[in-house]
Parts: structure tokens; C-alpha cells; sequence
């Protein structure tokens, strides 16, 4: 009984925190200068938020890339436009990261 219980209240923590994890991704979001570019659900200047979870749903590595090209910026990967680098710690791009790939 003990074996069971202690995995069933990690994954009731783990299903609690998933709201609160998104909320705080979005908030940071609006935030920083993201907006400026992207929308959720079209394209704007880059592209919608939900495409970019579309594309790398599944991929390994993905919150690291997506990660990465937050703070240091991209060039290539949907089109000319460049996008510049960000003024975010690196805990805060995982979290963005993290958020985007969540949306659906």
C-alpha cells in the first residue's frame, strides 16, 4: 500500500503544478518583448506560438533548442526574418520553451 501511495501523490503534485507551470510561461511571456513578434494562435512577424510547438512536438532536445534560440536569437529557421536575441536568463527561455511546447 505504501508503494503505491507515494507515486500516486507525486503525480497528483506533478498535475497540480502543470496549471500553474503554463500560467507562469505565459505571463513571462507577455513580459518580455515576444509579443512585439508572435502571437499564439497566427503568424505576425515570426511565427504563431502554436506552429512552433506543432513543428517540434515530440522532438528530443526540444526545450533546449527552443531554449537557446529564445536567448540568443535565430536566423533561417521560418523564413529571412532574423529573430534578435532576448533579454532573458537562461531559467527564463527554459520556461518560455517549456510553455510554448506545452500549447496545442
Amino acid at each position: 500500500m505504501k508503494k503505491l501511495l507515494l507515486p500516486l501523490i507525486a503525480i497528483g503534485g506533478m498535475l497540480i503544478l502543470q496549471p500553474a507551470m503554463a500560467q507562469d510561461g505565459e505571463a513571462l511571456f507577455k513580459s518580455k518583448p515576444c509579443a512585439a513578434c508572435h502571437q499564439v494562435d497566427s503568424k505576425f512577424v515570426g511565427p504563431a506560438l502554436k506552429e512552433v510547438a506543432a513543428k517540434y512536438a515530440g522532438t528530443d532536445g526540444a526545450v533546449e533548442l527552443l531554449a537557446g534560440r529564445i536567448k540568443n536569437g535565430s536566423q533561417g529557421n521560418w523564413g529571412p526574418m532574423p529573430m534578435p536575441q532576448n533579454p532573458v536568463t537562461e531559467e527564463e527561455a527554459k520556461t518560455l520553451a517549456e510553455w510554448v511546447l506545452s500549447l496545442k
